[in-house]
């Protein structure tokens, strides 16, 4: 089955990305007319969010948040064959603050949200810096599907910490300077033991891992804004949020970067992932 899907992928990945854009236009009207994915979970997150819209302008909106998932889809299979001269006139980021802390030989957390197109995002970022990059990821349950993405991602030369044995993938790299990545808005296994803010109208959890490390080992904190300019090119910006989050009171790293992610939503709230059961937890004030 790994064979199988390396294979079709590569098969795909091969394509212009005009003609996966044709791919993507029917994969949309597969995935929201046909099969209809998560369609529920999609609209209650975005009337939740949402409010003040109308039920037409909710829909305009889940219309486009699918049609920028299935671009997200066929732009990550073309990253096994796209070049790096193609990737580079596609996404744009000025990575100014993290040559300057390469330089000063510190390490470095980025934090981030499930904002597209985070896969060209990792790829253009580990490319054009000294540090050696790892990025936390959740190991899925299929083990095909799990090698296949391993693959995927490696082969770029990213180094992969599963966030299930964090603690130990990262003893290796706890005194050599590094760059982790970390998509810090994902739910929480153990809502207990989580920070819970107000994030799109709801009070919502958060893990406290990113924090507690950048806290525990003064790693400076920087924040990823990822925006999608139009069909197939993206703008990120990077901004330096704590040099010393050492200095910092407990939680205000966390709510920072939740109030930075929801203002970037706001801004463009179809390019982050609706499809995500964000809210499984409920806030007990207890």
């Amino acid at each position: 089955m790994y064979y199988l899907i390396l294979a079709f992928t590569y098969a795909i990945s091969i394509l212009p990305l005009w003609l996966l854009y044709f791919i993507s236009d029917g994969l949309y009207l597969i995935i929201y007319y046909l099969v209809g994915y998560r369609k529920k979970i999609v609209f209650d997150n975005l009337r939740k969010s949402f409010p003040e819209k109308s039920p037409a302008e909710i829909t305009r909106l889940a219309r486009s948040y699918y049609r920028n998932l299935t671009d997200m889809i066929v732009e990550t299979a073309k990253l096994l064959t796209m070049s790096k001269k193609s990737l580079e006139k596609r996404f744009k980021c000025d990575l100014t603050v993290l040559h300057e802390l390469y330089a000063q030989g510190k390490s470095c957390q980025l934090h981030l949200g499930h904002n597209f197109n985070w896969e060209w995002a990792n790829v253009f970022c580990m490319q054009r810096v000294g540090f050696p990059f790892l990025v936390v990821y959740m190991p899925l349950t299929n083990k095909s599907a799990d090698r296949f993405f391993r693959h995927f991602r490696e082969k770029s030369g990213t180094v992969l910490i599963p966030a299930n044995d964090i603690r130990e993938a990262m003893a290796p790299w706890q005194h050599k300077q590094h760059l982790i990545a970390l998509v810090a808005d994902q739910n929480p296994g153990n809502p207990r033991r989580s920070y819970w803010f107000p994030f799109l109208n709801r009070m919502t959890a958060f893990y406290k891992g990113p924090e507690m490390s950048a806290r525990r080992n003064d790693t400076p904190v920087v924040f990823v804004d990822i925006r999608k300019v139009k069909r197939g090119y993206y703008d990120a910006k990077l901004k330096l949020a704590f040099e010393h989050p050492q200095q910092e009171p407990e939680g205000k790293v966390t709510e920072t970067f939740v109030r930075y992610l929801e203002n970037n939503i706001l801004e463009q709230p179809d390019v982050w992932v609706w499809s995500h059961r964000r809210w499984k937890h409920r806030y007990n004030q207890q």
